[in-house]
């Protein structure tokens, strides 16, 4: 085999890799959305293409139980704790990045060793503040401990993307009069926009699609997010609505996979450039 029939070989299986890899991705979404189509309230079907559709459950969600309101609730939910989370990460990491102080290491290894262990781990500690500060079924419950959460599992990033911004521009900036407010706000944050971008991307998706705290925490039918609602709408004992819960899964996943498409060139950039160095 000469050199030329071995690399066509050798790419021609990579594209078989992937394409398995794809579809073997790409099933599960394909099942959930064939079964939100199809008659009845089995997820059960002798075809994986539904031999009739609908869009009943589609429907049946606005009208006949609160996904709007589960809707309203994770929206305001996931965008207070992205502005929040993300102003919060971007003055922990720039703090990190460009100034020494006593603790420094010590609070980077912290937040290292912080990130090897799940969230859920801490769940009865947040539960026993939360009810002691009253914050039990409040939404303002979430998005602090999603915005908390987020400078651990992002800050390396961030911090990565600040060290590779020249500090010439800083000192520039300084011999021109610029505080530290105005170099921040001024300079800073235009200039990390790719990493601002995945940031804010990696904070609203975790708190839009969260169901272990959001559970711990809400506790009516008026405070419940989306997780918790179509959780609640098929986990009682006589519900059998499994097409309903794929239809509500679907819509769920449609405003997360637009931003994503919509900013996936600064999301590839943000990540690759907070990765560089560190």
């Amino acid at each position: 085999m000469n050199r030329g029939t071995a690399a066509v070989a050798k790419l021609s299986l990579s594209y078989v890799i992937l394409i398995i890899l794809s579809c073997i991705s790409l099933f599960p979404a394909l099942w959930i959305v064939m079964s939100s189509l199809k008659v009845g309230n089995s997820l059960f079907s002798d075809t994986f293409i539904p031999k009739s559709f609908t869009f009943e459950h589609y429907i049946n969600l606005f009208q006949n139980t609160s996904y709007p309101l589960w809707f309203l609730n994770t929206l305001k939910v996931a965008a207070l704790s992205t502005v929040l989370g993300t102003f919060l990460l971007l003055l922990s990491s720039y703090a990190i990045s460009r100034y020494r102080f006593a603790g420094r290491k010590t609070t980077l290894t912290t937040l290292l060793v912080l990130q090897m262990f799940p969230g859920f781990m801490a769940m009865i500690a947040i539960y026993v503040l939360l009810n002691t500060v009253g914050l039990l079924n409040s939404h303002w419950a979430l998005v602090l401990v999603y915005s908390s959460g987020a400078i651990i599992t992002n800050v390396f990033v961030a911090k990565g993307f600040f060290d590779t911004i020249p500090r010439s521009l800083e000192d520039a900036a300084r011999i021109d009069g610029a505080s530290h407010m105005r170099l921040f706000f001024s300079i800073m944050i235009p200039l990390s926009r790719p990493m601002l971008t995945y940031a804010s991307l990696m904070i609203f998706n975790g708190s839009f699609v969260d169901f272990i705290f959001a559970d711990l925490v809400l506790r009516t039918e008026e405070q419940r997010t989306l997780a918790v609602g179509l959780y609640r709408m098929v986990s009682q004992r006589n519900s059998t609505e499994f097409t309903l819960f794929a239809a509500g899964a679907v819509l769920v996943a449609i405003p997360v996979t637009m931003l994503f498409m919509f900013l996936q060139r600064f999301l590839v950039e943000g990540l690759t450039a907070g990765a560089s160095k560190g």
